[in-house]
């Protein structure tokens, strides 16, 4: 349930960034508040230094502080930017198509995919496509290698106990160094994912995914475990050279 205040604080937040500045009146009027609560909510961003005010007439603007919110967004597109070639070239040597994805609100959500490119691909696009955290092979490969602080975290977020059996789990896909997505067995396709990290920080994770039918979990682990995991360590060099 949406705590009111801050729901008001980022109606605030978003109506100020659609224009270089606004009065107390077309603040009030676009975002349905109280002109009183506009006041309070607006003194608030400005002790914080989210918004100033420019003037009596002009009203209020965001300041550059509101940028600092999306630095994890930036540090997205930068992942994207130094890890799309070295995928490509994975997709060209190997043919599956690979998927990066990145944790997101309960799930993972997929930031680039070389499907397009794949020979072997079965869908030309998973752009934004949301891929559990429990049951993908992205999200078990996560947990896996983020610190015990943070995989806490995350299972507490989804309602989850951290039990014996997932503490193996775990364990045993940072021994493998892979993970695979829980799967039916009638399902098609399958994942085996690794984990992009950097000084116990994940900074993202990789996926290929396959038909079943063409090789097993041991067969898809054997030939294509230590070929991921180089190339995510690659990328993960790449980023902190940057």
């Amino acid at each position: 349930m949406a705590i009111e205040p801050v729901r008001r604080s980022f109606a605030i937040l978003e109506a100020l960034s659609r224009r270089p500045h606004a009065t107390l009146a077309v603040l009030a009027g676009e975002t349905s508040l109280p002109r009183p609560t506009v006041v309070r909510l607006l003194g608030t961003l400005v002790e914080l230094g989210y918004a100033t005010q420019v003037s009596r007439s002009q009203g209020y603007r965001l300041t550059d502080r509101v940028l600092a919110l999306a630095q994890g967004i930036r540090f997205i597109d930068h992942l994207v930017d130094i890890a799309a070639p070295h995928m490509q070239r994975f997709t060209q040597d190997h043919g599956w198509p690979l998927y990066l994805g990145s944790i997101s609100h309960r799930a993972i959500t997929i930031r680039y995919s070389t499907a397009a490119e794949s020979p072997l691909s079965f869908e030309r696009t998973a752009l934004q496509r949301r891929s559990p955290i429990l049951s993908g092979a992205l999200g078990r490969a996560w947990l896996a290698f983020s610190t015990e602080e943070e995989r806490r975290a995350i299972l507490r977020d989804l309602g989850v106990r951290y039990d014996a059996k997932l503490a193996t789990d775990f364990a045993r896909i940072r021994r493998d160094g892979h993970a695979f997505s829980v799967v039916t067995r009638t399902a098609r396709l399958q994942g085996i994912a690794v984990a992009i990290h950097r000084n116990e920080r994940v900074l993202g994770c990789i996926s290929m995914r396959f038909t079943r039918s063409a090789m097993s979990e041991a067969t898809a682990g054997a030939r294509y475990g230590a070929p991921l995991t180089a190339l995510a360590r690659t990328i993960a060099i790449d980023v902190a050279s940057e």
